[in-house]
């Protein structure tokens, strides 16, 4: 078998989320860590933004945080240590292993053809597809295993989402180029 080339498949964010305290005192956070906001009035929790890593974090009062805007795995380990490192820091109380893991990984990747997509919603599962021109450009085709939802785009451009790591989503393009193939 042929090693197949995955060179353009970028990955645009990756989400984390799980549980780094019993419990957080947002309003002593937000006035005691910089960058820290909080706003209840528009959102329930604070953001904390951190630029190295590049990444937010949104914590909660019931001591659950959601990492976003990464865009490696390593960055990952090492932004979730500044927010717990700032958050001892500011006083709160967190776990020694705070128990966080990623939920989702978004990529990009480009097939390197055009795409005819009404022949894509003409040829494949329709129950997998959603396609109205009119409201956005894109189709959307959710495959059953991997679990993974691809936003195809006529210019050959398809976003991944849903893989919780990058051997899901590698499965996920193989599996759609498979079907595509047939198609273009």
């Amino acid at each position: 078998m042929v090693e197949k080339s995955y060179a353009s498949l970028k990955i645009e964010n990756i989400v984390a989320s799980g549980v780094i305290a019993d419990a957080i005192n947002l309003e002593e956070v937000s006035q005691k860590i910089e960058n820290c906001e909080l706003n209840t009035k528009r959102f329930p929790g604070a953001v904390f933004r951190i630029e190295n890593p590049k990444m937010a974090s949104l914590i909660f009062s019931s001591g659950k945080i959601v990492l976003t805007g990464l865009r490696n795995r390593d960055d990952l380990q090492k932004g979730l240590n500044i927010v717990v490192q700032a958050l001892k820091e500011s006083g709160m109380d967190t776990y020694d292993v705070p128990q966080v893991k990623i939920t989702n990984i978004v990529c990009s990747y480009d097939i390197g053809k055009y795409i005819n997509l009404n022949k894509v919603v003409m040829t494949l599962n329709l129950e997998n597809i959603e396609y109205e021109p009119e409201q956005f450009p894109g189709l959307v085709y959710r495959l059953d295993d991997p679990k993974i939802v691809a936003l195809l785009f006529s210019s050959g451009k398809i976003i991944l989402t849903g893989g919780k790591n990058m051997e899901d989503i590698r499965r996920g393009l193989d599996v759609l180029e498979d079907r595509l193939e047939h198609i273009m």
